[in-house]
C-alpha cells in the first residue's frame, strides 16, 4: 500500500503541472478544451492525494510500523483519536495534510466557480496549481511520508512506535492544527484571485466579493487556530501562560494582522473605489506571510516548542518565497496604472481616515512583531551572537499599539463617510466617552494605579457603548416604524445589514477578550514545595495538599497532587492537578486543575515531588476567561457577517423575476 501511496503523490505532481500549462496555453490559444481539461486535472490532483492520505492514515491506524513516519509518531498504546492526529503530528505527514488541504480547496474554488470568473479563472487554477506543485515537489522528493525502515536493503518493522509528542496528545490537538492549517492554507485562494484579476486587468471590482467572502472564511479558521494554540498552552504546557510571543505563534498572528488589515480596506475599494495598490499589496503580503510562518515552523531558523524538528526543507521555501515575491512585485509594478484610485482621502476627520490609520498601525504591530521574531537570526547574521527578545520587549511595543487600535475600533462607526461635522462629532462622541471617562475616574477611587489598565478598561467601554449604540439606534428605527419590540426589531437589524453588524459583534469579541489580557496586569503567582498536610495562601484561597497519588497506564505514569481550597472560609472541595512521563519518549507533560470563574481562574500545576515534598504551582489569573467568551463571540459575529444579508437576496430576487418577466415578454 505505500507504493500505491507513494506513487499517487508522484501522479498528482504530475497532473498539478498538468494543471498549470493547460491553464495558461488554454487561455492564450483561447481553447475551451484545455481551459477544462485543466480543471478537471485539479479534481484529479484533490482525488490521489485523498487515496494518498488514506494510506497514510490508516497505516498509522493499523501500526504499519515498516513505515518509518508511523514508527515516529505512532505506538500501539495511543488512543485511536492520537493515532488519527499524528496525520498531522510530524514533518512530512504535516506536509501531506497541507498538500490534501489545497488540493480541497482548488477543487471548491474550480466547482463553485464553473460559470463564474471566466476571463481569469485559467489564471486562478494556475496560480493554485503552482502552490500545489511546490508543495507535491516537497512531499514527493524531500520528505515523503512512505519512506520505508530498512536494514541491510531489506524493509524492517520495530515492535513498537516512539508515540506522538505528548504535548500533542490532547483533545484540542486534534483541532488546532486543522483550523490553522485551513487558515494558513486557504489564504492562497484570495491571492489567487487578486493575481488573476490584475494578470487579466479586470474591469471593476467583482472579483473584490469573491476575494473577501474567502478572506472572511479563511480569516476565522486562522482566529480559531490561534485561539485554540492559546487555550493548548494554558491547559497543557503549565506555565499558566497562553501567550509568550513565542516564534512560532507570532508566525500565526501576522496572516492573522494581514488579513484583518485587507478586510477594513477592502470596503475603501468597494465603497469608494480606493486603495486598489494597498489591496494587492495586503492580500499578497498575507499569503506569503503564510508561507513564511511554514518556513519559520519547519526550517529550524528558530526555536520553539511548537516547532518541527530542523530539516532541509528550509532552502526549497526560501527558493519559493523568493521567486513568489518578485514576480508578485513586478506584476503590482506592471500593471500601477490599472489600480488608480477613483477618489481621494476629503477629510482627516472621516470614516475612511479611520480605515486608513487602522491599516496603518495594523501594519505597524506586523512589522514589529515579525522584527522580534526575526531578530534573532538578524542579530546572529550581523554579530555572530543570537539575541532573543523576550516576551517583556513585546509587551511594552504592542500593549500601546494594541490599545490605538482597540481606540480606533470605537471611534470608526463615529465618523462620517467623506467628512464628519463638529457637532456630529460632539453629539456622536458624548455617551461613550462620558462612559469610560467615569469607569477611569470610579477605578481609580476604588485604588486601581496601573496606567495601561486604566486606559484598557476606559477603551473597551468605549467601544462597547459604541456599539451597543449603534445597534440601539438601528434597532429603534425599525421598531418604530414596524411595531416590533425592540429585540425582534434587533435581529431584523442585522439580518438586513449581516455584513456591518456581524462587523460589529466581531469587534465587541475583540473587546471582550481585552478585557481579558488586561486582567493580566494582576496577575498572582507562586511556587512551594509543601509536605502533605501543609498550607499555604495566594490571594483570597487558601491550597493544602492532602494527599499525592501515583500509578500508570499502558501510554503513561503518574502522580498527582490532592488540594483542598478553601475560600474566605468556605470549602471549594479539592483540586487535583497531575504530572505524567510518558513511556515510549521519556518525556514528562503536565495536567493542570483549573477553577474558571468569569471574574478569575485559580491555576494549579504540580511539577512533581521533591523528596517528600510536593512541587506546586499556583495562580491566580483575574478575567482570564472573558478571553474564551470573546473569541467565541468573534466567531459568531464572523459566521453571522458571511450570511447573506436580507435586502441583498431580496434585491437579486427582485433582479431575477424581472430577468424572467422581460424574457416572457419577448416570447409573447
Amino acid at each position: 500500500m505505500e507504493n500505491i501511496g507513494a506513487l499517487a503523490v508522484l501522479l498528482a505532481f504530475c497532473l498539478a503541472i498538468y494543471a498549470i500549462a493547460g491553464s495558461v496555453a488554454g487561455k492564450l490559444r483561447r481553447n475551451l478544451f484545455l481551459i477544462v481539461s485543466a480543471e478537471r486535472a485539479v479534481y484529479g490532483v484533490w482525488f490521489l492525494v485523498t487515496v494518498a492520505s488514506a494510506i497514510l492514515v490508516s497505516a498509522l491506524m493499523t501500526g504499519d510500523f515498516r513505515i518509518s513516519y508511523v514508527a515516529q509518531h505512532s505506538n500501539r498504546a495511543m488512543p485511536m483519536v492520537y493515532k488519527f492526529t499524528a496525520w498531522w503530528g510530524g514533518q512530512e505527514g504535516s506536509l501531506l495534510f497541507w498538500s490534501w488541504l489545497l488540493s480541497s480547496y482548488a477543487a471548491v474554488v474550480v466547482f463553485t466557480n464553473r460559470h463564474k470568473h471566466r476571463d481569469f479563472m485559467p489564471y486562478v487554477v494556475a496560480i493554485l496549481s503552482a502552490v500545489q506543485t511546490f508543495f507535491l515537489i516537497l512531499n514527493t522528493f524531500v520528505v515523503s511520508p512512505f519512506q520505508m525502515l530498512a536494514v541491510d536493503k531489506l524493509i524492517t518493522a520495530v515492535p513498537d512506535g516512539n508515540g506522538l509528542n505528548p504535548l500533542l496528545q490532547y483533545p484540542a490537538m486534534a483541532i488546532h492544527p486543522p483550523m490553522l492549517y485551513l487558515g494558513y492554507v486557504g489564504f492562497v485562494v484570495p491571492f489567487a484571485f487578486a493575481m488573476g484579476s490584475l494578470i487579466t486587468r479586470q474591469p471593476g471590482d467583482g472579483w473584490i466579493h469573491t476575494t473577501r467572502r474567502w478572506t472572511m472564511v479563511t480569516w476565522l479558521f486562522q482566529s480559531c487556530g490561534i485561539v485554540l494554540g492559546a487555550g493548548w498552552a494554558y491547559h497543557v504546557l503549565g506555565w499558566g501562560g497562553y501567550w509568550a510571543w513565542d516564534p512560532v505563534e507570532n508566525a500565526s498572528l501576522l496572516p492573522w494582522l494581514g488579513g484583518t488589515a485587507f478586510l477594513h480596506s477592502v470596503m475603501m475599494q468597494e465603497k469608494k473605489g480606493m486603495m486598489k495598490v494597498w489591496n494587492m499589496v495586503l492580500v499578497s503580503a498575507t499569503f506569503f506571510l503564510c508561507i513564511f510562518g511554514t518556513f519559520l515552523t519547519r526550517s529550524g531558523v528558530v526555536s520553539s516548542v511548537h516547532a518541527f524538528a530542523q530539516s532541509p526543507i528550509g532552502k526549497f521555501f526560501v527558493v519559493f518565497l523568493a521567486l513568489g515575491i518578485a514576480a508578485t512585485i513586478y506584476l503590482i509594478l506592471d500593471r500601477l496604472h490599472y489600480l488608480k484610485s477613483e477618489s481621494q482621502l476629503e477629510s482627516v476627520v472621516s470614516r475612511e481616515s479611520s480605515f486608513l490609520f487602522n491599516n496603518l498601525v495594523l501594519l505597524a504591530s506586523c512589522f514589529a512583531v515579525l522584527w522580534g521574531t526575526l531578530f534573532p537570526v538578524i542579530s546572529e547574521a550581523v554579530s555572530g551572537e543570537k539575541i532573543s527578545l523576550d516576551k517583556e520587549w513585546f509587551n511594552q511595543l504592542m500593549i500601546p499599539i494594541g490599545l490605538f487600535l482597540l481606540f480606533l475600533t470605537g471611534v470608526g462607526p463615529l465618523f462620517a463617510w467623506r467628512r464628519t461635522s463638529s457637532d456630529s462629532l460632539r453629539r456622536n462622541f458624548m455617551w461613550p466617552g462620558a462612559g469610560a471617562l467615569l469607569l477611569v475616574i470610579a477605578l481609580l477611587a476604588a485604588g486601581m494605579r496601573n496606567f495601561y489598565a486604566l486606559i484598557s478598561f476606559g477603551f473597551c467601554l468605549f467601544v462597547a457603548i459604541t456599539i451597543a449604540l449603534e445597534f440601539y439606534k438601528g434597532s429603534k428605527s425599525i421598531s418604530a416604524k414596524s411595531e416590533m419590540n425592540l429585540a425582534r426589531a434587533m435581529l431584523e437589524l442585522t439580518h438586513r445589514n449581516t455584513r456591518r453588524y456581524g462587523g460589529y459583534l466581531v469587534h465587541m469579541g475583540i473587546v471582550l477578550m481585552f478585557i481579558g489580557f488586561t486582567g493580566g496586569a494582576f496577575n498572582i503567582t507562586r511556587v512551594d514545595d509543601m509536605k502533605t498536610g501543609e498550607s499555604v495562601r495566594i490571594g483570597s484561597y487558601q491550597l493544602t495538599v492532602n494527599a499525592v497519588h501515583e500509578g500508570e497506564n499502558d501510554n503513561y505514569m503518574w502522580q498527582s497532587a490532592a488540594i483542598g481550597v478553601v475560600k474566605n472560609g468556605k470549602s471549594l472541595g479539592v483540586m487535583e492537578p497531575e504530572s505524567r512521563v510518558y513511556k515510549a519518549s521519556r518525556q514528562p507533560t503536565h495536567e493542570v486543575a483549573i477553577r474558571q470563574r468569569p471574574n478569575e481562574d485559580l491555576y494549579i500545576n504540580f511539577a512533581g515531588v521533591n523528596g517528600d515534598r510536593a512541587t506546586v504551582q499556583s495562580y491566580v489569573f483575574p478575567l482570564v476567561s472573558w478571553i474564551w467568551i470573546g473569541a467565541l463571540t468573534l466567531i459568531f459575529g464572523t459566521l453571522v457577517a458571511l450570511v447573506p444579508s436580507k435586502v441583498k437576496r431580496e434585491y437579486a430576487r427582485t433582479q431575477v423575476v424581472g430577468i424572467t418577466r422581460k424574457h416572457v415578454a419577448v416570447e409573447k
